[in-house]
């Protein structure tokens, strides 16, 4: 039967329970044979255990080595070839018989051992299970009830053995239930969760408990599994049957409940320990700490930190550290601080990942010169960086323009034998896209494939996005479909990024193919996506297109931002749909956002060429008021505005606030009063445009020399046509005819 070979093969080296192949070849062997090896077996269990092997939690004893069993098996083999056709005995009732050696341990265990597999039933097992536990034969015991759980697990007995173990409990007189603990521990240890909690219930059927250690053992295994409603009832249940939770009971919950963000039952777990007599320890309190730490809940973890100093319980490392992440996670860097040099007063010394969580704050922050001081001040202190500390300057670096650092850095890293990891070199190739080198951060991408480490989806979306950069949109199209072909689905970064470059090369036919690939694969576009489709359908002149994707995206719930308002507003305004564009102006308001001064400017711009001067001029003195400093286009619109309908008084007012406001006319400002003053006949007020033009080295255009040279020659002044045909060719520009 497979049950021996279970037993035998444990009791082999470091052979698993799970492998009777090893042994197969034993049970091939005469009777004799198998004598000889039950023997050998009975001899390495009466050994001291210093001498038999090893017994841990988790694991079987196991003796001696294999070669010792088979050199005496191919012994006993040779020796006994005269007795291979010896018919079978009829099985005596083992149970009755390890029975009647109830009070003598070792000698029922030798003939337990010595029985032929066949004799060994269920019952057997129960009953030299109890035999061996109420002898303190802890090991052998575990070894059977391990038997018994395998070789009944797919059988109707299994759902009894409870029932069983009591049986055998009452035929060997034996009041002690610590059977009943051995047996709930080695279904913990088999991974039969389910199965052992099934166990505690029907135990508790026979006023049979585990003990509290056993409780905690499947406690914290339910906790690593994730089964939260199973870990609760158990929890409740211990109490109701009078089991006293230790702290380690506690925490197991606390630590659980913290994992998965449910802080209100943690905190009530935690409120319950004091009534039941329990004090919590630093570890419940690091629980606490962490899991109100991660969400955010600063002031809740500094109740918690000041709770544990009262109740005399020292933090340490581990609290310290927890609570100048939560603080530099949640951008309060003062406090995290402060908390460092707590940590110092106290005594304790900032590790490695003390320094590199302040790290990683000062570089998302921006602030990557105190970064490097503190990198520097943890080399002195005898710290050695790590990778995730490299990865974080150098990430740093390269996202606030100190490249060269970022290669000193990175050259540091390689002298101290720290590998490069994806992260460090996604950093890189980001850097160095941004800076324009899109050909040295392609052969970043391709050092790191030849370290053998795969490119995740940040990599591809930074070198993406650095090819259209570089106008390469065929690199960037080959770049997705060589990730395709390596088993890397795009995910809605790179589709956006993909989309983005290709609506700035106008290729939107391209771009709407690939948001129907996206969404084939079950990915909506994001409100990034919509923006950039939308403000490219409206330079290219597809009006009714863009609006329709605006109102296809609000459908979908998504709501429009600042970048979004401003594209639609500035579409609509150049289409000359002035009605809508001030409906969606007031619109966003309403949302909450503040016009910038894009938003003001496109709409200005676009009532001041379809003369709507008077709204024009209000929305000018509402962003004056609301503290935006106006440019020099808002300038240059309305002065064309008031121009185009004759009105200069207004027009040179508002050039005079340019002038206050540090501003100057630029070609398209002196255009629009040197095109007012030609049509008015005012040629004196021209010609001294083009001589401040002059002096400032503004250089008129075609536009407008071809307004001048016309202007003269209308007025007969042949010879100032002439002049001014002659200067175009000076200053490079073809007068025409």
């Amino acid at each position: 039967m497979l049950s021996l070979r279970r037993i035998i093969s444990s009791s082999f080296s470091h052979f698993s329970l799970y492998n009777p192949v090893k042994i197969n070849n034993l049970y091939s062997i005469r009777p004799v044979a198998k004598f000889h090896i039950f023997s050998s077996f009975e001899v390495v269990c009466s050994r001291p255990r210093s001498q038999r092997g090893i017994y841990s939690k988790g694991h079987l004893f196991y003796p001696l080595s294999l070669s010792f069993y088979c050199s005496s098996v191919e012994k006993d083999c040779a020796d006994s070839t005269s007795i291979s056709s010896s018919p079978p005995l009829a099985p005596p009732d083992l149970t009755q018989e390890l029975l009647a050696l109830v009070h003598d341990p070792p000698a029922a265990y030798r003939h337990f051992i010595r029985a032929g597999s066949c004799q060994i039933s269920v019952r057997s097992r129960s009953v030299m299970a109890h035999i061996t536990f109420r002898a303190k034969m802890y090991s052998q015991a575990r070894l059977i009830l391990q038997d018994l759980i395998l070789t009944t697990k797919s059988s109707p007995d299994f759902q009894n053995l409870i029932d069983i173990l009591q049986g055998a409990a009452i035929a060997c007189k034996n009041p002690e239930k610590g059977v009943f603990d051995a047996y709930f521990g080695v279904l913990i240890d088999l991974g039969f969760l389910d199965e052992a909690v099934e166990a505690f219930y029907r135990m508790r059927d026979f006023n049979i408990f585990p003990k509290l250690r056993s409780c905690n053992n499947l406690l914290d295994q339910l906790n690593k599994s994730g089964r939260k409603e199973v870990l609760l009832r158990l929890f409740e249940d211990l109490i109701v049957l009078g089991l006293r939770p230790s702290v380690y009971t506690f925490n197991i919950m606390i630590s659980f409940l913290c994992k998965i963000g449910d802080l209100d039952k943690a905190m009530s777990f935690f409120e319950r320990m004091n009534g039941l007599g329990c004090s919590p320890d630093i570890v419940t309190y690091n629980s606490l700490i962490d899991g109100n730490g991660k969400v955010g809940n600063l002031d809740q973890i500094i109740k918690f930190y000041c709770k544990m100093r009262e109740s005399g319980c020292k933090p340490d490392l581990i609290t310290y550290n927890t609570m100048i992440d939560s603080f530099c996670k949640f951008g309060n860097l003062p406090k995290a601080f402060g908390y460092l040099r707590e940590l110092k007063r106290h005594g304790l010394k900032a590790n490695v990942v003390t320094y590199s969580t302040i790290i990683n704050a000062f570089c998302k922050e921006g602030m990557v010169r105190e970064a490097i001081n503190l990198f520097m001040e943890m080399t002195i202190r005898g710290l050695r960086p790590n990778e995730y500390t490299f990865s974080c300057l150098i990430d740093g670096c390269c996202k606030n323009n100190r490249f060269q650092d970022a290669l000193k850095l990175l050259e540091e890293m390689l002298q101290q034998g720290v590998q490069l990891n994806v992260v460090t070199y996604t950093s890189l190739i980001d850097g160095l896209c941004k800076r324009g080198e899109i050909d040295a951060a392609e052969e970043v991408f391709r050092s790191m494939e030849r370290a053998g480490l795969s490119a995740n989806q940040l990599a591809y979306t930074s070198l993406i996005y650095g090819f259209f950069l570089s106008k390469n949109s065929h690199k960037a199209n080959a770049l997705l479909s060589e990730m395709k072909s390596k088993g890397i689905e795009p995910d809605l970064s790179i589709y956006g990024t993909i989309i983005w470059g290709l609506c700035k090369e106008g290729k939107i036919s391209e771009a709407m193919l690939l948001v129907s690939e996206m969404e084939g694969l079950g990915l909506r576009p994001n409100l990034v996506i919509y923006s950039n489709l939308i403000d490219a359908h409206f330079k290219a002149g597809m009006a009714a297109e863009a609006v329709s994707m605006f109102y296809e995206m609000t459908n979908l719930g998504i709501v429009p931002n600042l970048v979004t308002y401003c594209s639609f507003i500035d579409g609509l305004s150049k289409e000359g749909l002035i009605t809508e564009a001030k409906n969606h102006f007031e619109k966003m308001k309403e949302l909450g956002l503040s016009p910038n001064l894009s938003v003001y400017t496109a709409l200005i711009d676009g009532l001041c060429k379809n003369g709507s001067m008077e709204n024009a001029q209000n929305l000018f003195d509402e962003m004056l008021v609301e503290g935006l400093q106006p440019d020099k286009v808002i300038y240059t619109s309305l002065i064309d505005g008031y121009l185009k309908h004759g009105r200069l008084e207004e027009a040179l007012s508002l050039r005079e606030r340019m002038a206050e406001s540090g501003l100057e006319l630029d070609l398209y400002g002196y255009t629009c009063f040197i095109w007012w003053y030609c049509k008015s006949g005012r040629m004196q007020e021209v010609r001294e445009m083009l001589e401040e033009m002059h002096v400032k080295g503004i250089t008129p255009d075609e536009a407008v020399y071809n307004c001048l040279i016309s202007d003269y020659f209308k007025m007969g002044d042949s010879e100032q046509s002439l002049h001014l045909k002659s200067e175009m060719k000076k200053n490079g520009l073809d007068p025409g005819s």
